[in-house]
């Protein structure tokens, strides 16, 4: 087959026509990545001493650098990492297991006698936190935890008293700035034109997850069933948050950035956080909101990141729009690789799926990890649909032989 970029590459796959090789990912997205642990294991395991970004402080990710991404061969990049391209963005600090990293200049978590890290906001509030020998900030302060308030005129303030929010990766933590889409846009085109990869701008417009961020998790699944009012009018102020970006990121990057993502877990490991019927009839409409203004007003393939078992509902995610799912949780039941390909392969792309990350990743030999790679990439591969990555970020407890086998598995099974 005739060569393809790295850009006609992931747009064959999407649009369901089979590239001249597998595209491949790893750090897109916050979804898509590798912890800062695990990316200095593996930066030492191949000899290379650049410094490591922590970009995703919540979660606590490394942004790939280009000579990683060389040498991975990877075909897909972040619009984040055109900006805090200066030295002077970044400060030096040490990960949990004493190897070296940066965070970027706003970030500054304080050290607790306990071993823990808080990370304050301005007004002083504790927004989250680290435990000690923890590898990820967790949420601490649910702004409508006691109750839903009588309007949502000051949801955006609420919004900002979240850690996703108040600590984002780049380049959202650049959209306080006077003319931050100008930027956006003028940084965007000459990433373009300095590669030939796709690019993906992360946009968030979660619905069912900000539900969880502002109400807590529990409070949140029982308002489904006992507080349906409530949550309508919380998804449509949201909705029309939503909206008011999409129009910015639209008119800034719709005809530049090849993906936009979409985040929204939807699943556990043994099945859906709620009944199909109110996926159905709660946030599908909605979803079909965001994504037709997406497909109306830009040229971006739409990307939904979902973890768990949602196979009863990937129908309803092909009909709302949705072009890609990620991360493809193939240790969730019913989420087994074959059954998906063979009943969804044809009508969306999956991204992610290419190695288990629970079980086998970060367990098994590389011998064994080549094996399943390929026998995954046989599976999802045939007739495009498919971006190999694995499922949902690698974790510190990887080691970077394995993290070699899967990708050497890839080039094999793409040579």
């Amino acid at each position: 087959m005739e060569f393809m970029t790295s850009r006609e590459r992931v747009l064959a796959a999407i649009n369901h026509k089979e590239p001249d090789k597998v595209p491949v990912d790893l750090g897109s997205n916050p979804s898509s990545g590798i912890s800062a642990i695990a990316y200095n294991n593996l930066k030492k395991h191949l000899g290379f001493n650049h410094p490591t970004k922590v970009y995703d402080v919540v979660q606590q990710l490394a942004e790939p650098d280009d000579s990683i991404i060389e040498h991975l061969g990877l075909d897909v990049l972040d619009i984040g990492r055109a900006f805090n391209t200066n030295p002077s963005k970044w400060y030096d600090i040490k990960m949990v297991n004493g190897s070296d990293a940066q965070y970027p200049i706003w970030f500054k978590p304080k050290l607790e006698k306990d071993g823990s890290w808080n990370a304050y906001d301005v007004d002083g509030d504790l927004l989250a936190r680290m435990p000690d020998k923890a590898a990820f900030f967790d949420q601490t302060l649910f702004p409508y935890q006691e109750n839903y308030p009588s309007n949502f005129k000051d949801l955006p303030t609420a919004m900002n008293k979240v850690l996703w929010v108040k600590f984002v990766h780049s380049p959202w933590d650049y959209a306080h700035e006077d003319n931050f889409y100008e930027t956006l846009r003028k940084k965007t085109i000459e990433l373009r034109k300095n590669t030939d990869k796709a690019l993906m701008i992360v946009a968030g417009c979660n619905l069912f997850e900000w539900g969880t961020f502002l109400r807590r998790i529990d409070n949140f699944l029982m308002d489904l069933l006992v507080e349906p009012t409530n949550v309508e009018k919380l998804l449509d102020a949201l909705l029309e948050i939503h909206l008011s970006s999409l129009e910015k990121i639209c008119n800034a990057v719709g005809d530049v950035a090849d993906i936009i993502r979409f985040g929204d877990d939807l699943g556990m490991t043994t099945g859906m956080f709620m009944p199909e019927e109110i996926y159905q009839s709660v946030f599908k409409p909605r979803h079909k909101i965001l994504c037709d203004y997406v497909k109306k007003n830009s040229n971006m393939k739409i990307f939904l990141h979902s973890c768990g078992s949602i196979k009863p509902i990937i129908p309803d995610l092909i009909e709302a729009g949705f072009d890609i799912l990620n991360p493809v949780q193939t240790n969730c039941r019913d989420m087994e690789p074959i059954g998906l390909k063979n009943e969804f392969g044809n009508e969306i792309t999956f991204w992610g799926g290419g190695a288990d990350t629970t079980h086998i990743l970060n367990k098994k030999s590389p011998d064994a990890i080549r094996k399943h790679v390929l026998e995954r990439l046989e599976i999802f591969s045939k007739e495009g649909g498919f971006v190999f990555n694995q499922v949902h970020n690698i974790l510190p407890d990887v080691p970077p032989e394995n993290i070699m086998a899967m990708f050497n598995a890839v080039k094999e099974f793409n040579s």
